[in-house]
């Protein structure tokens, strides 16, 4: 590869957001079975749980212990409340939170998937108020299915799409800390492993993203025609297990019950 052609940054880092109060509102109403999920506020304004809050700390600290060359230098992050606060979390804990050596941008690009008419409800409450849509859902799949005033996978990887598009004007050969949700995770996943359908709901299947969890990419030019980004670290958890802070994976959204 010739000098000066590198289009990808050094290295990216893509970390879900700490556990949240509404991870912990789901987990309570499906384990009593009840058809709505107790949140006041809009989901855009859930904040962490004290737990997430720890977990985001600990991630940070790992950042922090990084050689100085390779930590981040851009932060990327929803503009998500449960987000916000762990990259703010993350960034104080290493010592990055001097504006003038990180440069940090809230991307809407990076929010949450739009669940539309299936927002705040459990499995019990998708197949009471809209069973049409969870059997609609089960036939389709949840890589193309779309529901009314929602998204789906595929609207989720068009916007990183046009956000990975950014990077790469913008952010050639910096490191790059992408903060998200679950969902961005392995969306992200899919476009930057030039992965199938096929390929990436086997991964959803397997495991949920872990909160605070690293899943990291670095430029290695020996890779394709010009180089490219090599997976290093997928649902990496150890700097919380090495602290003794709780791994937490509860879903953002319950998965529709299969018809």
């Amino acid at each position: 590869m010739q000098a000066g052609k590198q289009k990808w940054p050094q290295r990216i880092w893509v970390v879900r957001h700490g556990q949240s109060a509404g991870n912990v509102a789901r987990d309570e109403a499906e384990a009593a079975g009840v058809p709505h999920i107790d949140i006041a506020t809009r989901d855009m304004d859930v904040p962490l749980s004290a737990l997430g809050e720890q977990q985001a700390r600990v991630l940070g600290r790992w950042f922090g212990a990084l050689p100085e060359a390779e930590r981040p230098g851009v932060v990327l992050y929803s503009p998500y409340t449960r987000v916000r606060q762990t990259a703010d979390l993350v960034l104080a804990e290493a010592g990055l939170d001097n504006g003038a050596r990180v440069v940090r941008i809230a991307d809407e690009r990076l929010r949450e998937k739009e669940f539309g008419v299936l927002d705040r409800l459990t499995r019990v409450g998708i197949l009471q108020t809209w069973p049409a849509l969870s059997e609609q859902r089960s036939h389709v799949g949840k890589f193309y299915f779309r529901p009314p005033g929602g998204e789906s996978w595929c609207d989720v990887i068009l916007r990183l799409r046009s956000m990975l598009d950014t990077i790469i004007r913008e952010y050639a050969r910096e490191n790059v800390l992408i903060v998200g949700h679950q969902v961005i995770v392995n969306c992200l996943r899919y476009l930057l492993e030039r992965l199938e359908e096929q390929e990436i709901m086997a991964i959803d299947r397997r495991q949920d993203v872990p909160n605070c969890s690293v899943t990291s990419y670095e430029f290695d030019p020996l890779l394709g025609r010009n180089g490219k980004l090599a997976l290093r670290l997928v649902n990496f958890v150890a700097p919380l297990e090495a602290a003794g802070a709780c791994v937490t994976s509860a879903r953002d959204m319950p998965a529709a019950p299969k018809s």
